[in-house]
């Protein structure tokens, strides 16, 4: 039980599997934590982050804010709590999630450090945190206003509401709305999509959206020459051209190097 790792082609597939409700506890972020490091070790072309069970995830168990006494070791947890959708953001491949149903707190905060974020159209997410007197500790706050601007991120964390699907697709969150049925194949199949394409390309990618993060349009553009010809030293970038001169878009078969 905890976060299994499996090897699908190229695709790193991470199954959260801690039932009954895949809660939050310092035992399942340690499994989730050597999931990382095997993927960091043995890096995929692509990583899938999924659930097993009726729903995502309700949340954090709430008895592991009981137990900390202290402003110092409320911080030293959160501190923990926050490396895991960190380290899912630094991944140099593609990063998918799939929400297959109800999605809270520490859950939706790791989706919103993925990339791209799929969902089933009964699907529901919340940063509901307000419930116990708490703010989002994991990033979703930020993260959720980077998808959907502030004002979408204050409403939907000082509100403490869930949100559906649809809701969240219209407001850029949700990249995706599939039917439940054949969600996991498709979920599958979209990332196994992603890691057959140019593996280095998509990291450079990442890279520079990062600088815009960080410093806008100009600090991406500052970046934008040197990381582009870079790619000229993998092998996919020299396949593709070759192939598109070749045989036309489209054609070509990357090997991530």
């Amino acid at each position: 039980m905890g976060v299994v790792l499996e090897r699908v082609g190229g695709v790193a597939v991470l199954t959260i599997d801690s039932p009954p409700l895949n809660l939050y506890t310092v035992e399942l972020h340690e499994s989730f934590a050597v999931a990382l490091d095997e993927i960091e070790a043995r890096p995929a072309r692509a990583v899938l982050v999924r659930a097993a069970g009726n729903i995502v995830s309700g949340g954090v168990d709430v008895a592991l804010f009981a137990a900390q006494r202290s402003v110092v070791e409320a911080k030293a947890l959160f501190d923990v709590m926050l490396e895991l959708p960190e380290r899912i953001a630094a991944l140099g491949c593609p990063t998918v999630f799939a929400a297959h149903g109800l999605c809270l707190t520490w859950a939706f905060e790791v989706a919103l450090a993925c990339d791209l974020l799929l969902a089933v159209e009964e699907s529901r997410f919340g940063l509901v945190e307000s419930v116990i007197g708490l703010t989002p500790t994991m990033g979703g706050t930020q993260r959720l206003a980077a998808r959907a601007g502030v004002a979408r991120a204050k409403e939907m964390v000082l509100t403490g509401d869930k949100y559906d699907a649809d809701t969240l697709h219209a407001w850029n969150v949700v990249n995706e709305v599939f039917p439940e049925a054949g969600f996991a194949d498709a979920a599958l199949s979209y990332t196994t999509l992603l890691a057959d394409g140019p593996t280095r390309a998509h990291a450079a990618t990442k890279s520079l959206l990062r600088h815009f993060e960080a410093g806008g349009v100009p600090q991406a553009t500052a970046h934008t020459t040197a990381t582009a010809a870079a790619l000229y030293d993998t092998a996919d970038l020299q396949e593709g051209v070759r192939s598109f001169l070749a045989d036309g878009p489209g054609r070509a078969t990357f090997t991530g190097h």
